[in-house]
């Protein structure tokens, strides 16, 4: 049900930001606008399609405890031990227009509580299915309790042909003295739009440990926001794009370190072909009195055709003496001599492509910090690079 009236509702997506916004100026939302605009002409009501067996599917293939949230609605589970969850009545605080969207036509929202060992990793599965053109939104706010030790996957998905807009926020508050591991799955169909802002904030020497992976999508745009403000704590993030002919994948990340000492660790790679455009901010920075900060940025690009685009710009604001900064980006193609070295030992141009791909990508696919889902993951990439260089052929 929304909480507004249309027009009020419609006010809301004219403030979406534009290209004239600088950390928008490469990303043009007019599709979700649009998509939104005859979402609402329509009656703001969605149809849903048949996804029980894609639900079931997609759920049996890591070993966690599912949470879903299918066409914003939520299906609370059993009981799991060691995890409390509830719906989310109240709508999360709007700090920007995205936001203020998600909170005005938010569904469920999920509130869950992770305290000590859980046995297995929890679940968020976001899946969209519907026969009309169609937005959805999704809130989920998770809690790793002082000195617990849990692991986190969100799997977003969307299912056929009509047009869709889905716009997420995701917390995650990291206790003190807390391990997080924490993997996010994106396999969007590639006519579907997405946008999600995921905060983060970590207590006194607590780790997150964290890995996206973007593989589907026409249009995505995801914002990681990191907030250090307690001393000890060590923060890692990686991300693997995998772009095609049509799409548009934005990562901008952030993190603010505000007291030291403390670490932070991004690496980005993407590989790009056919038409498409990625882009790629990240930004850290060090506030007066973080002495000790540890922080490094990098990111590596694979363009396999000239069509391809990748914005990259690594930022670091510094304003204290006392701390190790360090960033970095690259962009090219595969290596002439590795291909003319597989072509030599009997491999056909594809599959010595496939090969080089694969081992870019593998670095990032190997330390995955949830275990659990690292098979899945795997063979995900594998069929998305296997679509990157048109074929079908399995390599692995």
């Amino acid at each position: 049900m929304m909480r507004l009236p249309t027009d009020k509702l419609q006010a809301i997506v004219d403030r979406l930001p534009t290209t004239r916004d600088e950390d928008w100026k490469y990303t043009d939302l007019s599709r979700a606008r649009e998509i939104t605009s005859r979402w609402l002409d329509a009656g703001g009501a969605t149809v849903a399609a048949e996804i029980a067996e894609d639900i079931a599917r997609i759920t049996a293939s890591i070993d966690a405890d599912w949470f879903v949230i299918a066409n914003g609605e939520l299906r609370l589970p059993d009981e799991i031990p060691n995890v409390t969850a509830a719906r989310v009545n109240a709508a999360p605080t709007a700090e920007n227009a995205l936001a203020e969207l998600n909170t005005a036509l938010l569904l469920d929202g999920l509130r869950v509580r992770i305290d000590g060992t859980p046995a297995k990793p929890v679940g968020i599965l976001l899946i969209d299915g519907a026969a009309d053109a169609a937005t959805s939104q999704s809130y989920v706010d998770v809690e790793f309790a002082a000195h617990s030790s849990g692991e986190l996957i969100e799997y977003h998905v969307s299912l056929g042909a009509t047009d869709h807009y889905a716009n997420g926020v995701v917390r995650i508050a990291v206790g003190d003295n807390a391990s997080a591991r924490h993997v996010r799955i994106q396999d969007r169909d590639l006519n579907h739009v997405q946008t999600g802002i995921t905060h983060v904030s970590v207590g006194r020497d607590a780790k997150f440990s964290s890995a996206g992976f973007d593989l589907g999508g026409g249009l995505v745009r995801n914002d990681i926001l990191i907030d250090i403000a307690n001393p000890g704590a060590d923060i890692s993030f990686d991300g693997l794009y995998l772009a095609g002919d049509g799409q548009h994948i934005d990562n901008h990340t952030r993190v603010d370190h505000r007291v030291g000492p403390a670490i932070s660790r991004q690496e980005y790679r993407g590989i790009l072909n056919g038409k498409c455009r990625c882009v790629w901010n990240g930004k850290a920075i060090v506030h007066e009195g973080a002495d000790g900060t540890d922080a490094d940025q990098a990111n590596h690009n694979l363009l396999l055709s000239e069509k391809a685009e990748i914005d990259a710009k690594p930022e670091l604001e510094i304003y204290t003496d006392d701390v190790k900064c360090s960033h970095g980006t690259t962009v090219g193609q595969l290596d002439e001599t590795s291909l003319f070295y597989l072509r030599t030992r009997g491999l056909d141009q594809g599959h010595a492509t496939r090969v080089l791909m694969h081992a870019f990508a593998a670095g990032l696919v190997s330390r995955i910090p949830v275990e659990a889902a690292k098979a899945t993951v795997g063979e995900l990439v594998e069929a998305r690079l296997a679509v990157l260089i048109n074929t079908d052929e399995d390599f692995s």
